[in-house]
């Protein structure tokens, strides 16, 4: 194996030792606070704290049938439309106005929210459980004293009791997607009441976006430490981690998974959606996750007990976050209003370091341009610019060990015999020639790191969903809509997803033959065909990610195309071929064309 063809099997070694190896590693090195314990106790209920039921599901029937039967309180702003349901005092009916479910101009702005009863049922209540009264529950009628609730006119429900305990629930919602809950007991009999407050999200059914690696969809909350990505759907219906769960390690239980704390928040997040419980920041909580029979899941958390002595009252505060995940506002919620870690319910991951300033750039691309298509090239060589001095460096020293190759060649003969004589006297000759071996992977491993942030800002962020390019192209965040099978639409079929090849990821395999073109032809017969299909294994491979993606690796590849000309015509040693490749064609000095 040629001393090229090392370093490139060193370098997917190292590349997939970071990829796969880096939890491990961090985890020795910086091992973060411990997670508190989940035990069987705390999965089930603490004993001071009575059980709260989950959620159960009913027959589902139409919408506006279901949305019909109950009284209801609206909800008006300028982001959020819907009402709340004074049967149980339930949040189960919200769209996001920003938000569209297609881009067709007319369509429907985005459903979270959607009562019981309904297709994929999604909603929040606050209520009490304990003792000494009767408790409002999930059939209880409240009544309102107002009929819209707007950020201008906050909402409070009441309900008494028949032994005429007073509750209420204090309703009041900012311009954007944050609900303050301020729930009171007052207490005018003649005997103590025990009551805990609590906040629950049910849903029914799991999302369509899918759980991976690289993006939690799924349960997740912050339960002392940080965030909490272990849980997810399968685990609450009775599942064990899966494979990829147990190779970092997942603590998350088959069945509920219950944690006390301080403060935190947890909820449900999609790609681009989170409806997620605040408990009061310096509360002590009982909160985690459940499931329930009928493709139920629960979140919920519940409060220390308080005993309302005769004539007193209690309060306690709370939130409710139901909406986009706009990074801007996540950030604004964790910074000015004190949620912890907050900003974690995107999935930033291990770069995150290098993620949000990617994020920030393209952004100011995007208000400075208008069109989130160039904006995605402009940072592309933004990024490519700040690592042109990085491939000069790998070209230098590329062309340092292509120049002592036959000197290396005359060592290995020399020495064939004696394996370690012949490593001290190449790593002598490195050392008189000022070379490092190891040179030209280095820079390779220092774009990771950058590469894959852009990659997750890409996929994650919802700033690029539904935002236009060019023509065709009016969703950077979807696949190429647009492909030859079927001449562009003239044939009346949709293709399999399989050979359904946009325009756009022709272009990628396209851009990506003519960047392989530009490299010397390898040694080995088996590396050359692996270089001719790889091309056009990228092509399918990459037609069902977004558009907004496949862009930014045409963008790349172009500017390889002219970074490789540009360092070959400086380094055109590099096209010539090495020693072990007498009696083989040079290739073409191609990019000492000018």
């Amino acid at each position: 194996m040629s001393e090229d063809n090392r370093n490139i099997v060193l370098f997917a070694i190292i590349a997939g030792l970071i990829l796969l190896g880096w939890p491990f590693i961090a985890s020795r090195i910086a091992p973060p606070a411990p997670k508190p314990a989940v035990t069987a106790q705390a999965r089930t209920a603490a004993p001071s704290t009575p059980a709260l039921p989950a959620e159960g599901t009913v027959a589902v029937r139409d919408r506006k049938l279901v949305l019909a039967e109950t009284p209801r309180l609206a909800i008006t702003s300028a982001t959020l439309k819907g009402s709340i349901n004074l049967k149980g005092a339930r949040i189960d009916d919200l769209v996001l106005l920003r938000h569209r479910e297609t881009i067709e101009k007319n369509a429907a702005p985005v459903r979270l929210l959607s009562p019981s009863g309904t297709e994929h049922a999604y909603f929040a209540r606050f209520g009490w459980t304990g003792t000494g009264t009767t408790l409002p529950d999930s059939n209880s009628l409240w009544r309102a004293d107002a009929a819209t609730l707007t950020p201008a006119r906050p909402v409070t429900l009441g309900w008494t009791s028949p032994e005429g305990v007073t509750f209420q629930i204090r309703i009041a919602v900012d311009p954007q997607y944050m609900f303050a809950i301020t729930q009171s007991v007052g207490n005018p009999t003649a005997h103590p009441v025990k009551v805990q407050a609590f906040g629950l999200i049910s849903r029914t059914g799991a999302p369509k976006d899918i759980d991976t690696w690289t993006n939690h969809v799924g349960p997740v909350g912050v339960f002392g430490s940080g965030a909490n990505y272990d849980i997810g759907y399968p685990n609450l219906a009775g599942k064990d981690a899966s494979f990829f769960g147990k190779i970092w390690g997942s603590n998350a239980k088959p069945g509920a998974n219950y944690f006390d704390h301080q403060g935190g928040w947890l909820g449900f997040s999609d790609i681009y959606w989170l409806a997620a419980l605040v408990p009061d920041q310096q509360a002590q909580v009982h909160a985690g996750f459940r499931g329930a029979a009928g493709d139920v899941y629960q979140a919920d958390f519940t409060t220390q007990a308080k005993v309302i002595a005769p004539g007193k009252q209690a309060t306690q505060s709370s939130r409710f976050f139901a909406g986009a995940k706009e990074v801007r506002l996540i950030d604004q919620y964790q910074d000015d209003g004190g949620i912890a870690n907050f900003d974690k319910a995107i999935d930033w991951g291990w770069f995150r370091i290098v993620e949000k300033p990617i994020f920030y750039y393209l952004e100011f691309l995007f208000k400075l341009i208008g069109n989130f298509g160039v904006a995605i090239i402009v940072l592309t060589i933004t990024i490519r610019g700040l690592l042109f001095p990085i491939a000069q460096r790998q070209f230098a020293s590329m062309a340092k060990m292509k120049a002592i190759q036959p000197k290396m060649k005359a060592v290995q003969e020399r020495y064939k015999d004696d394996k370690p004589r012949q490593q001290q006297e190449i790593m002598a000759l490195y050392k008189a020639e000022g070379v490092n071996p190891l040179a030209g992977c280095g820079p390779t491993l220092l774009q990771i790191p950058i590469m894959y942030a852009l990659y997750k800002v890409l996929i994650l962020t919802i700033e690029m969903r539904h935002q236009p390019f060019v023509g065709w192209l009016r969703d950077l965040s979807a696949p190429d809509p647009l492909t030859p099978i079927n001449l562009f639409g003239l044939l009346p079929f949709s293709p399999p997803a399989l050979i359904a090849i946009g325009v756009v990821p022709i272009i990628l395999g396209i851009s990506m033959f003519f960047q392989f073109k530009l490299n010397p032809a390898p040694m080995d017969e088996a590396q050359k065909q692996v270089f001719a299909i790889m091309p056009w294994m990228m092509m399918f491979m990459m037609a069902p990610f977004a558009v907004g993606l496949q862009i930014y690796w045409i963008t790349s590849n172009t500017l390889t195309i002219l970074q490789q000309r540009l360092l070959y015509a400086r380094h055109p040693e590099l096209m010539t071929p090495t020693a072990g490749q007498a009696g083989k064609p040079a290739a073409k000095p191609r990019a000492t064309k000018r």
